[in-house]
């Protein structure tokens, strides 16, 4: 494959934050599978793709090494950390930590809050029966963030903040489905009826649930046959 296809290059309006477009195109790159797990990253390459120079790159790369996306060996160079494994442990601390927001939203929430998360909801289903995926992925943001908002969960919040990105790359790739579309609309709709009946227990099974079986999904479109489980 070119390497060209992979990474999309920065554009000049960008270049004011350089080094946090190229980390964030970078980090889109490796959980959406286009650089690969434990695949040496050219840094001359990389930064030609890119249309940048390396001193912006070597600091995205740093950055990346803190996440555990990419390590550095002395005298090899930079490789992909991010495989079936990974990504397995990435999306088992999102269901841990949004289930237990859910948990504590559905104690909390106010009737303003499930009113917006009614009223997101039924957005969803217009954007899943017209097959929005733009407005859908927009929607399942929004959706989990009035969840985060109703919950009231400021430490909970802050450590689920680290994993958006992987969350907005995710949706990007599983919601071009239809039938994950379909899925995906029926078990949000059901964690909002479990926190609008003031039910923590529903609300945390079925968020932890959702977030599990879409996480094997996109080990399942990335890796191919690898599995939640499997090993490397």
């Amino acid at each position: 494959m070119d390497h060209g296809e992979r990474v999309t290059p920065v554009q000049p309006i960008f270049l004011i934050n350089l080094r946090d477009h190229v980390h964030e195109n970078l980090r889109k790159a490796i959980i959406a599978g286009r650089l690969v797990d434990e695949e040496r990253l050219n840094e001359r390459d990389l930064a030609r793709d890119l249309g940048v120079s390396t001193t912006p790159l070597k600091e995205a790369l740093r950055q990346l090494e803190t996440e555990g996306l990419v390590r550095t060996e002395p005298r090899r160079g930079v490789f992909v950390t991010y495989g079936p494994q990974q990504a397995e442990e990435m999306s088992l601390a999102r269901a841990a930590l949004e289930s237990m927001i859910a948990r504590m939203a559905a104690k909390r929430a106010s009737v303003a809050d499930i009113d917006v998360l009614r009223a997101q909801v039924a957005d969803m289903e217009t954007a899943t029966r017209k097959g929005d995926v733009e407005r859908l992925i927009e929607l399942n943001e929004l959706f989990h963030g009035q969840i985060h908002e109703a919950s009231g969960c400021e430490y909970l919040r802050r450590l689920q903040s680290r994993q958006q990105i992987y969350d907005h790359t995710t949706r990007v790739g599983l919601l071009q489905d239809a039938d994950e579309r379909g899925r995906a609309f029926a078990e949000h709709r059901a964690i909002l009826e479990a926190i609008a009946l003031g039910d923590p227990d529903s609300a945390e099974r079925i968020m932890r649930d959702h977030i599990v079986r879409s996480g094997q999904r996109h080990i399942e479109t990335v890796f191919g046959r690898a599995r939640l489980g499997d090993r490397q």
